[in-house]
């Protein structure tokens, strides 16, 4: 039996740094394979993760909620009888309805010997509140549809604000286990035991979005001419003042599902172009501090340096982080946000 365990999170939550951390604190004796999602036409988390010695299954272009169903059904089939993991773990795109993802793997239950062991979600206990707002319609279905709720950064939160941000996420969530100790003082064995022990939940969970499913395709049938898809799970109410990035422009219908294509925006490139670390960091401040480029959620990547070495970076709104890092096969760049410039972006990275 194979265990399929769902690591989603928002763009910048941490994914990535709970994945090792779980990979090197309690599957090391396991046979493990990570799929990874990368939404963007350049794969970026697979170069972080390889050093941790596991198989890596990059998709990109696109997220596997929508266009890459299809391969991501293949390749978990290849995943499964290639290397016959005890384990599998799924990362999808940061902007990657979690309900979607689940489904897929609902369906390889009928054909393999798998289960669908956790739903885990990721999230910045710093940027939860604004996220919800901004992006609640796939922010809230990660959250949603989670048995497990792992909060990333509580260490830098003020107590008041972190039990704001646990009592936001009840109110759509108020079955999952929330997990609000800092990572540093928790161990993974620690927190495979909350996110296993959640089976229950797991089962209710599955059975409601089942139920929810087959009402879904029974109103389809009686309906032919309908453009949306609605979400019978839960509905998305938006708040359409400010900043509202929803991408729906039709205010008297609060439940459209979009493509995260439709919202976000991905821009990535290989290049062999040198940096300092100067440039690199002026360019990461830029993105924090300004919204000249458009409104940047996430930058990574991994660049030449001009001094022989290569430096690896990762920003989300507000922070950023230069380290070493391994050379890899050529550099990669990848920017996610909403009404990103891409000419401004090819011009500030020198790639003009």
């Amino acid at each position: 039996m194979t265990k399929i365990d769902i690591i989603s999170g928002f763009l910048g939550a941490g994914k990535t740094t709970f994945i090792k951390k779980m990979l090197e604190e309690v599957f090391s004796g396991e046979k493990v394979v990570l799929v990874e999602n990368e939404y963007g036409e350049v794969g970026i988390d697979g170069g972080f993760l390889k050093d941790a010695g596991i198989e890596i299954k990059e998709l990109n272009s696109g997220c596997i909620c929508c266009s890459l169903v299809g391969d991501f059904n293949r390749s978990l089939n290849e995943v499964i009888e290639t290397y016959h993991p005890d384990r599998i773990l799924i990362e999808p795109s940061g902007v990657g309805k979690l309900s979607d993802v689940m489904s897929s793997v609902k369906d390889m239950e009928k054909d393999h010997d798998v289960k669908l062991n956790a739903l885990v979600t990721v999230v910045n206990a710093m940027k939860a509140s604004k996220q919800m707002k901004a992006f609640g319609e796939f922010f809230n279905n990660q959250i949603a549809n989670a048995t497990t709720i792992v909060l990333s950064r509580t260490q830098n939160a003020k107590e008041e604000k972190l039990e704001l941000c646990v009592k936001e996420i009840q109110a759509v969530n108020p079955k999952a286990a929330i997990i609000t100790t800092p990572w540093d003082a928790i161990t993974g064995e620690q927190i495979l035991n909350v996110v296993e022990q959640q089976d229950s939940l797991m089962q209710e969970m599955m059975k409601e979005y089942e139920e929810h499913h087959h009402e879904h395709h029974h109103d389809h049938e009686h309906d032919h001419e309908h453009e949306h898809h609605h979400d019978h799970e839960h509905e998305h109410h938006h708040d359409h003042g400010e900043g509202c990035t929803c991408g729906c422009h039709d205010h008297d219908h609060h439940h459209h599902d979009h493509d995260a294509d439709e919202v976000f925006t991905s821009w990535g490139k290989e290049t062999p172009h040198k940096y300092t670390k100067e440039k690199i960091e002026s360019i990461l401040k830029i993105f924090c501090d300004t919204e000249d480029y458009g409104s940047i959620l996430r930058a990574k990547g991994m660049v030449p340096a001009e001094d022989g070495t290569w430096i690896y970076f990762d920003m989300v709104p507000g922070e950023y982080e230069l380290r070493d890092g391994e050379p890899d096969y050529t550099g990669r760049l990848c920017v996610i946000g909403t009404n990103i410039d891409e000419h401004k972006l090819e011009e500030l990275f020198e790639l003009n």
